[in-house]
């Protein structure tokens, strides 16, 4: 593929997250609005349903993927799942609006796997900055979404959200349509070098990067499903527009970083320092379960900093432990820890808020992230000292950050 393919990819991704973010801060109102529900255990549950379907179901696509290009497979699956965003608008009951939108998150999980071909065209030592690239597009797609969602809810019918879900299906169909006939008269070119079989070091090193991911990332998100109704509560502004803005904040500090890592040279060593970026979220957690305004907003941006930092910085250990043949297996297995983190996030988001209070989630959330910067320590950090490795793993690693 070439260069243009990539920034063609990295804009089907951006289309993407911008339509699957438009209701993460407002599930509990769109329920409310939408079918009368406002139990936070119901809100939690479906969260969790959501993100089981796409753990299990990106694995799946990974495996088809192995088989089927990528352009006639996404074609298919983000048509079926346009259709199915359609059909969400029409949903009469809670129980219909269940079995559609978790059917139609089975075939959006299929863009997962943009992110790992993205990374196949890249060069080792470009990647930190593309995962940059890519995770700022995720914090800004969640800042369109919010925004969009919010308005949605402020402005029109709530289920008319999934009318605009359906848009960017279909946009994306669309774009893949156009790349798939350039493609035609294009050869498909790659810069993979020749894989080495898989050992069972490599796999043990991807399976404790897995742990080290499912506990950040339940940590990370557990504060997500009733944020909203924290600072509207804790404010006393209740507009979703403005909420989504708040909400969005950690999006335009990741694109501030991004900013600054560009005028930056690369650092090859970047995805070992994580442990400060961790420390970071977890001082803007705390800040954020202070009963103040300002507070909340210190500790939105200094959570901003610091996430985008960490997840950045485990994306790029992530594909400098792995080589470009295993890039899609290995990402499927970081994906299905990362979704299995917030998965149980979002189960026990609703859990914690039904039985104690919004403020909760950050000092939970807070310890979960000083245990996982523990995990990274004891799991990654210290085998992988120079002295005390010394296998073919490790001098992958070497030539990656050379």
């Amino acid at each position: 593929m070439s260069v243009s393919m990539k920034y063609w990819l990295i804009g089907l991704t951006a289309i993407a997250v911008v339509s699957d973010s438009m209701l993460i801060p407002f599930y509990p109102h769109f329920f409310e609005s939408a079918f009368g529900v406002t139990s936070a255990h119901t809100v939690g549950l479906y969260i969790a349903a959501c993100c089981l379907t796409v753990m299990l179901a990106f694995p799946v696509w990974a495996r088809v993927a192995r088989r089927a290009a990528l352009l006639p497979l996404l074609i298919n699956t983000q048509l079926v799942a346009g259709g199915l965003s359609v059909l969400c608008y029409w949903t009469a009951t809670v129980t219909q609006f269940w079995v559609v939108s978790l059917a139609m998150l089975v075939f959006k999980a299929s863009y997962l796997l943009i992110y790992p071909q993205i990374m196949r065209l890249e060069q080792a030592d470009s990647h930190g900055r593309t995962i940059g690239l890519l995770s700022v597009i995720v914090h800004f797609g969640g800042i369109g979404g919010a925004l969009l969602g919010g308005a949605v809810l402020q402005w029109f019918e709530p289920r008319q959200v999934f009318l605009l879900m359906a848009v960017g299906d279909f946009l994306q169909t669309g774009i893949c349509v156009l790349l798939k006939r350039r493609q035609a008269s294009t050869p498909e070119t790659g810069n993979d070098d020749p894989a080495t079989p898989d050992t069972p070091a490599h796999l043990g090193l991807v399976l404790r990067l897995c742990s080290v991911m499912a506990v950040f990332y339940f940590s990370a998100f557990l504060i997500r499903p009733f944020f909203v109704r924290y600072w509207e509560d804790l404010s006393g502004l209740h507009d979703a527009f403005l909420s989504g803005v708040v909400f969005a904040i950690p999006g335009a500090v990741a694109l501030l970083a991004l900013w600054l890592s560009y005028r930056r040279p690369a650092d090859p060593q970047a995805h070992w320092r994580i442990l400060p970026a961790m420390l970071f979220v977890v001082a803007g957690l705390l800040l954020q379960a202070v009963p103040s305004s300002l507070a909340v907003l210190a500790g939105r941006v200094l959570f901003g900093w610091g996430l985008f930092r960490a997840t950045v910085r485990l994306d790029q250990l992530l594909f400098a432990l792995s080589q470009p043949a295993y890039y899609a297996t290995d990402f499927s297995k970081v994906s299905f820890s990362q979704n299995l983190g917030v998965l149980v996030a979002s189960w026990a988001a609703g859990a914690v808020v039904a039985g104690t209070s919004l403020d909760t989630p950050f000092y939970l959330a807070a310890v979960g992230l000083v245990i996982s910067a523990v995990l990274f320590y004891t799991l990654l950090f210290r085998p992988q000292r120079p002295s005390r490795v010394a296998s073919p793993q490790r001098s992958r690693l070497s030539r990656s950050e050379a």
